[in-house]
């Protein structure tokens, strides 16, 4: 029961990047605007959020700073692809280039440890939440191990991530702005027809994008871990590109694919080490590879067909 409930616990640490991205992603691709800079915007935002929690020793700064950066890169996405109607895959894969190589060389010339910053302590870093009745109840069978590991203990952007998934469920499918969002997905013209900008509609879809992306960086550096080290987010954009994918451009699927893929990070890092029966000793390179050869074989053969926004990936152009 102790392993389980530490797998469990580390499931929902490491799925929270995972979640985040994946959320940034569906308010972006739902207003027809593909990104795959997803993993550029959190490394840049995982690096600008340790640097300035290092340097004013508050994590609330550090988030700021990391949403800030993140939103920045998001509005040159859109500058390229919504206002010059550029290849959303290709400003897409600068911004991920641009990121990895601004993060190393900025890191070098302020910090001097080799791309990394300082490492962050007290109030530089969100601290754990412990929620009420977590202690009293820790020694109950079953309910108090959930309750007082899996789901009591975490930092704020936790509980944020996961308030996302019913606030954005909300947002796409009972408000107006959602309706207009995936309106403009699906048939930009006829929106535009109707009088609303699909420009200004699209790019608050990226500023979200950039916000939630942030908060994903923030995460990674100020929150999970006590610093910034190189290319820390680790392909967790892709993979969060691949549980959107899994989930159909849906909220709660996607929380749930993001927990799936979550799990298995979390059992790659567990089983490390381990000798198997009639294998022996794994290399850990193959068990570091295993969240990825899954998330190939989920994509592969158990969603079926994933029909993406119609107008995703494509520039509109207003007819005159």
């Amino acid at each position: 029961m102790d392993t389980l409930v530490q797998l469990l616990d580390a499931m929902v640490r490491v799925s929270v990047p995972l979640l985040l991205a994946c959320l940034a992603g569906l308010y972006s691709e739902r207003s027809g605007v593909f990104d795959i800079g997803l993993e550029g915007k959190m490394l840049a935002g995982a690096f600008a959020g340790a640097a300035a929690a290092a340097a004013s020793g508050s994590a609330w700064i550090g988030l700021s700073a990391a949403i800030l950066v993140a939103v920045f890169l998001a509005l040159v996405h859109g500058f390229a692809s919504i206002t010059h109607r550029g290849n959303q895959i290709v400003s897409g894969v600068a911004i991920n280039f641009i990121a990895a190589g601004s993060t190393i060389i900025l890191g070098q010339a302020w910090f001097r440890q080799g791309g990394r910053t300082p490492s962050l302590a007290g109030d530089a870093r969100f601290q754990t939440i412990e929620l009420p009745g977590a202690a009293a109840v820790r020694d109950v069978p079953v309910l108090g191990p959930i309750y007082s590991e899996i789901i009591s203990g975490h930092s704020i952007l936790v509980y944020f991530a996961f308030f996302m998934v019913p606030f954005t469920w909300w947002a796409l499918f009972r408000t107006r702005f959602g309706l207009r969002l995936r309106a403009v997905g699906e048939n930009p013209a006829a929106v535009d027809t109707a009088g609303i900008s699909v420009t200004w509609l699209r790019y608050r879809a990226v500023i979200i994008t950039g916000i939630l992306t942030g908060v994903a960086g923030a995460y990674l550096s100020v929150a999970q871990n006590a610093g910034f080290v190189k290319d820390m987010t680790a392909g967790k954009g892709f993979i969060a590109l691949a549980a959107l994918i899994f989930a159909k451009w849906k909220p709660v699927p996607a929380m749930f694919a993001c927990l799936l893929f979550g799990f298995l990070e979390a059992s790659s890092i567990r089983f490390q080490g381990m000798d198997w029966p009639l294998v022996g000793r794994v290399p850990v390179q193959l068990i570091n590879a295993l969240p990825f050869v899954l998330t190939v074989i989920l994509l592969a053969g158990f969603i079926g067909r994933a029909v993406p926004p119609k107008a995703g990936g494509v520039a509109y152009v207003k007819e005159r």
